[in-house]
């Protein structure tokens, strides 16, 4: 299976949790139907990206870098890459690559947490976004393509970060929650 079509069926398997993010899931659908290259950074109608906030549970907190070129708080994230043979493979490889946690980061179960479609100075992105459950006592470390790395406390995102992650940590919360 390509990861093309990977994401085509996490996207038609995932069960939205809002009418604004089924219409964003559909969305996707359509442009991968309407763009063999709709996985990939080439693709200048937009591509499918993946992100992964990574999450310390226990300590009740989200690890987020500043994006060296965005110049903004975000989760984990980036284009997919010819070696990734999954989308969730994808999301995990940047949660490690930009977090510098090499072992035992692990997706939260359950697929995709939300969808956030934006714009970039490359194209749009339309970013399938997961969560990244952390090892106890793990240690991030900078990469070249962040300016800064940290972990905030849930209620501190919203003072660093703009309104899609946010978003992203209160649906992770929730569904955390719910896990527990």
């Amino acid at each position: 299976m390509s990861l093309r079509e990977d994401a085509a069926r996490v996207l038609k398997e995932w069960p939205a949790p809002s009418d604004d993010q089924e219409r964003l899931r559909l969305a996707y659908l359509d442009h991968l139907a309407a763009h063999q290259d709709g996985m990939w950074k080439p693709c200048k109608d937009g591509h499918v990206t993946a992100s992964a906030l990574v999450v310390d549970p226990a300590g009740g907190r989200v690890l987020l870098t500043l994006h060296r070129k965005l110049e903004m708080w975000l989760q984990m994230g980036g284009h997919c890459e010819p070696g990734d043979a999954t989308l969730a493979d994808a999301a995990l490889r940047e949660a490690r690559e930009e977090s510098g946690i090499a072992q035992g980061l692990t997706l939260l179960p359950g697929g995709p947490v939300r969808l956030d479609r934006h714009h970039t100075p490359c194209a749009w992105h339309l970013d399938v976004q997961y969560a990244a459950l952390a090892p106890e006592g793990a240690e991030a470390a900078i990469s070249d393509e962040s300016l800064d790395l940290r972990w905030f406390a849930y209620d501190d995102v919203a003072s660093v970060a703009d309104a899609s992650v946010v978003r992203l940590v209160e649906r992770t919360r929730a569904l955390l929650q719910r896990s527990a």
